[in-house]
Protein backbone atom coordinates (compact mmCIF):
# COMPACT_ATOMS: atom_id res chain seq x y z
CA UNK A 1 0.00 0.00 0.00
CA UNK A 2 1.37 3.46 -1.18
CA UNK A 3 0.26 5.02 2.85
CA UNK A 4 1.83 1.98 4.84
CA UNK A 5 4.16 4.26 6.47
CA UNK A 6 1.00 6.68 7.68
CA UNK A 7 -0.38 3.66 9.55
CA UNK A 8 2.31 2.52 10.77
CA UNK A 9 2.88 5.96 12.01
CA UNK A 10 -0.06 6.40 13.81
CA UNK A 11 -0.23 3.09 15.53
CA UNK A 12 3.38 4.15 16.76
CA UNK A 13 1.94 7.41 18.08
CA UNK A 14 -0.68 5.21 19.89
CA UNK A 15 1.64 3.45 21.08
CA UNK A 16 4.17 6.26 22.26
CA UNK A 17 1.12 7.90 24.22
CA UNK A 18 0.89 5.27 26.38
CA UNK A 19 4.46 4.89 27.05
CA UNK A 20 4.96 9.24 27.81
CA UNK A 21 2.18 8.31 30.37
CA UNK A 22 3.99 5.43 31.56
CA UNK A 23 7.09 7.81 32.18
CA UNK A 24 5.57 10.51 33.66
CA UNK A 25 3.46 8.34 36.25
CA UNK A 26 7.22 6.82 37.10
CA UNK A 27 9.30 10.26 37.29
CA UNK A 28 6.15 10.92 39.72
CA UNK A 29 7.61 8.52 42.01
CA UNK A 30 11.11 8.40 41.01
CA UNK A 31 12.22 11.21 40.03
CA UNK A 32 15.59 10.73 38.64
CA UNK A 33 16.14 11.98 35.01
CA UNK A 34 19.76 10.85 34.71
CA UNK A 35 18.83 7.20 35.81
CA UNK A 36 15.82 6.61 33.07
CA UNK A 37 17.82 7.66 30.99
CA UNK A 38 20.49 5.47 31.76
CA UNK A 39 18.31 2.46 32.27
CA UNK A 40 16.08 3.14 28.97
CA UNK A 41 19.15 3.48 26.94
CA UNK A 42 20.19 -0.07 28.36
CA UNK A 43 16.67 -1.54 27.50
CA UNK A 44 17.46 -0.91 23.54
CA UNK A 45 20.16 -4.27 23.64
CA UNK A 46 16.72 -5.92 23.62
CA UNK A 47 16.56 -5.75 19.46
CA UNK A 48 19.61 -8.01 19.57
CA UNK A 49 16.91 -10.59 20.06
CA UNK A 50 15.59 -10.45 16.84
CA UNK A 51 19.24 -10.99 15.60
CA UNK A 52 17.98 -14.82 14.69
CA UNK A 53 14.89 -13.90 13.23
CA UNK A 54 16.34 -11.36 10.14
CA UNK A 55 18.79 -10.82 7.50
CA UNK A 56 21.83 -9.45 9.50
CA UNK A 57 24.73 -7.72 8.09
CA UNK A 58 27.76 -5.65 9.02
CA UNK A 59 26.88 -1.74 8.34
CA UNK A 60 29.82 0.47 5.39
CA UNK A 61 31.86 2.69 6.77
CA UNK A 62 29.75 5.76 6.40
CA UNK A 63 26.58 4.16 7.86
CA UNK A 64 28.88 3.17 11.09
CA UNK A 65 29.08 7.05 11.20
CA UNK A 66 25.48 7.71 11.20
CA UNK A 67 24.65 5.15 13.42
CA UNK A 68 26.80 6.62 15.99
CA UNK A 69 25.79 10.06 15.69
CA UNK A 70 22.04 9.17 15.64
CA UNK A 71 22.62 6.71 18.83
CA UNK A 72 24.38 9.63 20.84
CA UNK A 73 21.89 12.08 19.93
CA UNK A 74 18.61 9.85 20.58
CA UNK A 75 20.35 9.47 24.38
CA UNK A 76 20.97 12.82 25.10
CA UNK A 77 17.42 13.73 23.25
CA UNK A 78 16.22 11.35 26.02
CA UNK A 79 17.96 13.18 28.86
CA UNK A 80 16.13 16.65 27.68
CA UNK A 81 13.11 15.27 27.54
CA UNK A 82 12.91 12.85 30.79
CA UNK A 83 14.25 16.36 32.40
CA UNK A 84 11.50 18.15 31.09
CA UNK A 85 8.87 15.25 31.98
CA UNK A 86 10.04 15.56 35.77
CA UNK A 87 9.14 19.10 36.03
CA UNK A 88 6.15 20.25 34.31
CA UNK A 89 2.67 18.37 32.81
CA UNK A 90 3.03 15.47 30.25
CA UNK A 91 0.06 16.88 28.61
CA UNK A 92 2.43 19.98 28.12
CA UNK A 93 5.64 18.60 27.83
CA UNK A 94 5.33 16.24 25.18
CA UNK A 95 3.52 18.39 22.84
CA UNK A 96 5.84 21.33 23.81
CA UNK A 97 8.71 19.24 22.17
CA UNK A 98 7.39 17.90 19.27
CA UNK A 99 5.45 21.08 17.92
CA UNK A 100 8.47 22.45 16.50
CA UNK A 101 9.93 18.93 15.41
CA UNK A 102 8.56 18.86 11.93
CA UNK A 103 9.55 22.70 11.30
CA UNK A 104 13.14 21.45 12.23
CA UNK A 105 13.38 18.33 10.36
CA UNK A 106 11.66 19.87 6.88
CA UNK A 107 15.08 22.53 7.23
CA UNK A 108 17.37 19.33 7.94
CA UNK A 109 15.47 17.55 5.16
CA UNK A 110 16.01 20.41 2.39
CA UNK A 111 19.73 20.71 3.85
CA UNK A 112 20.68 17.50 3.40
CA UNK A 113 18.44 16.25 0.33
CA UNK A 114 17.97 20.01 -1.41
CA UNK A 115 14.39 20.54 -2.02
CA UNK A 116 11.56 17.94 -1.71
CA UNK A 117 8.42 18.67 -3.64
CA UNK A 118 5.43 17.65 -1.82
CA UNK A 119 2.16 18.34 -3.57
CA UNK A 120 -0.61 20.43 -2.37
CA UNK A 121 -2.42 18.00 -0.66
CA UNK A 122 0.25 17.01 1.52
CA UNK A 123 1.39 20.61 2.47
CA UNK A 124 -1.85 21.41 3.32
CA UNK A 125 -2.03 18.27 5.41
CA UNK A 126 1.33 19.26 6.89
CA UNK A 127 0.16 22.32 7.89
CA UNK A 128 -2.77 21.17 9.49
CA UNK A 129 -1.04 18.82 11.53
CA UNK A 130 0.92 21.20 12.26
CA UNK A 131 -1.01 23.64 13.52
CA UNK A 132 -3.02 21.27 15.25
CA UNK A 133 0.07 20.03 17.32
CA UNK A 134 0.77 23.54 18.14
CA UNK A 135 -2.67 24.58 19.41
CA UNK A 136 -2.85 21.15 21.89
CA UNK A 137 0.37 22.43 23.04
CA UNK A 138 -0.07 25.59 24.25
CA UNK A 139 -0.89 26.29 27.99
CA UNK A 140 -3.50 28.73 28.63
CA UNK A 141 -2.20 29.63 31.87
CA UNK A 142 1.48 30.21 29.79
CA UNK A 143 3.78 28.48 32.47
CA UNK A 144 4.95 26.53 29.49
CA UNK A 145 6.96 29.09 27.93
CA UNK A 146 9.00 30.27 31.00
CA UNK A 147 12.70 30.41 29.55
CA UNK A 148 13.57 26.92 31.40
CA UNK A 149 10.92 25.04 29.50
CA UNK A 150 11.31 27.09 26.88
CA UNK A 151 14.77 26.35 26.00
CA UNK A 152 14.49 22.39 27.47
CA UNK A 153 11.68 21.99 24.88
CA UNK A 154 13.72 23.83 22.00
CA UNK A 155 16.95 21.70 22.66
CA UNK A 156 15.18 18.18 22.78
CA UNK A 157 13.41 18.90 19.55
CA UNK A 158 16.54 19.46 17.66
CA UNK A 159 17.85 16.56 18.77
CA UNK A 160 14.67 14.31 18.34
CA UNK A 161 14.75 16.08 14.87
CA UNK A 162 18.59 15.21 13.76
CA UNK A 163 17.36 11.34 14.99
CA UNK A 164 14.86 11.34 12.71
CA UNK A 165 17.33 12.50 9.65
CA UNK A 166 20.21 10.38 10.93
CA UNK A 167 18.14 7.41 10.70
CA UNK A 168 16.89 8.04 7.60
CA UNK A 169 20.44 7.85 6.41
CA UNK A 170 20.83 4.38 7.76
CA UNK A 171 17.78 3.02 6.29
CA UNK A 172 18.39 4.22 2.98
CA UNK A 173 21.93 2.22 3.18
CA UNK A 174 20.41 -0.83 5.18
CA UNK A 175 17.43 -3.05 5.58
CA UNK A 176 15.12 -1.65 7.64
CA UNK A 177 16.20 -4.70 10.79
CA UNK A 178 19.58 -4.43 10.29
CA UNK A 179 19.54 -0.74 10.58
CA UNK A 180 17.07 -0.68 13.38
CA UNK A 181 19.13 -3.62 15.38
CA UNK A 182 22.73 -1.43 14.82
CA UNK A 183 21.22 1.94 16.11
CA UNK A 184 19.68 0.42 19.24
CA UNK A 185 23.28 -1.40 20.15
CA UNK A 186 24.51 1.84 19.67
CA UNK A 187 22.73 3.29 21.87
CA UNK A 188 22.87 0.66 24.69
CA UNK A 189 26.81 1.10 24.07
CA UNK A 190 26.23 4.72 24.45
CA UNK A 191 24.21 4.38 27.62
CA UNK A 192 27.41 2.37 29.07
CA UNK A 193 29.50 5.47 28.67
CA UNK A 194 26.99 7.66 30.71
CA UNK A 195 28.18 6.01 33.66
CA UNK A 196 31.75 8.05 32.89
CA UNK A 197 29.79 11.00 34.21
CA UNK A 198 30.28 11.26 37.86
CA UNK A 199 26.66 12.71 38.37
CA UNK A 200 25.14 9.66 35.94
CA UNK A 201 27.01 6.90 37.73
CA UNK A 202 26.05 8.37 41.28
CA UNK A 203 22.08 8.83 39.98
CA UNK A 204 22.00 5.13 38.57
CA UNK A 205 23.81 2.91 41.57
CA UNK A 206 23.77 5.42 44.98
CA UNK A 207 19.62 5.28 44.52
CA UNK A 208 18.53 2.08 42.95
CA UNK A 209 17.83 0.86 46.23
CA UNK A 210 15.62 3.03 47.23
CA UNK A 211 13.17 2.26 43.91
CA UNK A 212 10.39 0.50 44.90
CA UNK A 213 9.69 -2.60 43.11
CA UNK A 214 6.58 -1.59 41.93
CA UNK A 215 8.28 1.25 39.88
CA UNK A 216 10.46 -1.35 38.47
CA UNK A 217 7.65 -3.14 37.28
CA UNK A 218 6.22 -0.38 35.31
CA UNK A 219 9.06 0.77 33.81
CA UNK A 220 9.84 -2.73 32.29
CA UNK A 221 5.62 -2.44 31.45
CA UNK A 222 6.03 0.74 29.75
CA UNK A 223 9.62 0.85 28.13
CA UNK A 224 8.26 -2.48 26.59
CA UNK A 225 5.31 -0.50 25.15
CA UNK A 226 7.75 2.47 24.11
CA UNK A 227 10.07 -0.41 21.89
CA UNK A 228 6.83 -1.75 20.30
CA UNK A 229 6.31 2.34 19.95
CA UNK A 230 10.30 2.50 18.52
CA UNK A 231 10.17 -0.02 16.24
CA UNK A 232 6.62 0.90 14.53
CA UNK A 233 8.17 4.82 13.85
CA UNK A 234 11.23 3.57 12.81
CA UNK A 235 9.80 1.46 9.88
CA UNK A 236 7.48 4.34 9.37
CA UNK A 237 10.65 6.67 8.70
CA UNK A 238 11.97 3.75 6.96
CA UNK A 239 9.51 3.40 4.42
CA UNK A 240 8.51 7.09 3.84
CA UNK A 241 9.80 8.80 0.79
CA UNK A 242 12.45 11.68 1.95
CA UNK A 243 10.29 14.21 1.56
CA UNK A 244 7.29 12.97 4.13
CA UNK A 245 9.46 13.10 7.39
CA UNK A 246 8.24 16.25 7.86
CA UNK A 247 5.00 14.77 7.69
CA UNK A 248 5.97 11.49 9.67
CA UNK A 249 6.59 14.01 12.51
CA UNK A 250 3.95 16.18 12.52
CA UNK A 251 1.57 13.29 12.70
CA UNK A 252 2.72 13.37 16.21
CA UNK A 253 -0.41 15.66 16.87
CA UNK A 254 -2.22 12.17 16.61
CA UNK A 255 -0.24 10.95 19.93
CA UNK A 256 -1.06 14.14 22.15
CA UNK A 257 -5.02 13.21 21.38
CA UNK A 258 -4.36 9.65 22.60
CA UNK A 259 -1.90 11.39 25.38
CA UNK A 260 -4.61 13.93 26.28
CA UNK A 261 -7.39 11.45 26.47
CA UNK A 262 -5.41 9.39 28.78
CA UNK A 263 -4.28 11.97 31.05
CA UNK A 264 -8.05 12.76 31.35
CA UNK A 265 -8.78 9.45 32.26
CA UNK A 266 -6.11 8.95 34.67
CA UNK A 267 -6.96 12.57 36.59
CA UNK A 268 -10.54 11.44 36.80
CA UNK A 269 -9.77 7.73 38.02
CA UNK A 270 -6.12 8.01 40.12
CA UNK A 271 -5.57 11.63 40.76
CA UNK A 272 -3.51 10.93 43.33
CA UNK A 273 -0.87 9.37 40.80
CA UNK A 274 -1.28 11.97 38.25
CA UNK A 275 -3.46 14.58 37.91
CA UNK A 276 -3.41 17.19 34.66
CA UNK A 277 -5.15 20.35 34.02
CA UNK A 278 -8.87 19.69 32.90
CA UNK A 279 -10.63 22.86 33.32
CA UNK A 280 -13.37 23.70 30.72
CA UNK A 281 -11.32 26.31 29.01
CA UNK A 282 -8.44 23.73 28.15
CA UNK A 283 -10.81 21.21 27.34
CA UNK A 284 -12.18 23.41 24.36
CA UNK A 285 -8.85 24.06 22.94
CA UNK A 286 -7.83 20.72 23.15
CA UNK A 287 -11.08 19.88 20.93
CA UNK A 288 -10.47 22.46 18.59
CA UNK A 289 -6.74 21.28 17.88
CA UNK A 290 -8.24 17.64 17.61
CA UNK A 291 -10.69 18.63 14.90
CA UNK A 292 -7.93 20.11 12.91
CA UNK A 293 -5.59 17.51 13.36
CA UNK A 294 -8.11 15.22 12.82
CA UNK A 295 -8.97 17.18 9.20
CA UNK A 296 -5.54 16.78 8.68
CA UNK A 297 -5.16 13.48 8.70
CA UNK A 298 -8.32 13.22 6.62
CA UNK A 299 -6.53 14.70 3.79
CA UNK A 300 -3.71 12.68 4.19
CA UNK A 301 -5.88 9.75 3.75
CA UNK A 302 -8.16 10.41 1.43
Amino acid sequence: MEYTWLIVAILGYFAFALASLGDKIILGQSPRPRAFTFFVGIFNVMAIFAIPFVEFGMPTGTTIAWIILDAVIYIFGLYGMFSALEKFDVSRVIPAIGATQPIFIFALTCLFWGSQVLGIRELSAFSLLLVGTVLISLNRKGDLFTKESLTISLVTAVLFSLDFVFSKFVYLDMPFWQGFIWIRVASFVFALCLLLNRNFYKDVFKNTKKTATNVGVLFVLFQGVGGIATVLQSLAIALAPIAYLAIINALRGVQYVFLFVFSIACTVCIPKILKEDISKGTIIQKILAILVIGFGLAILFY
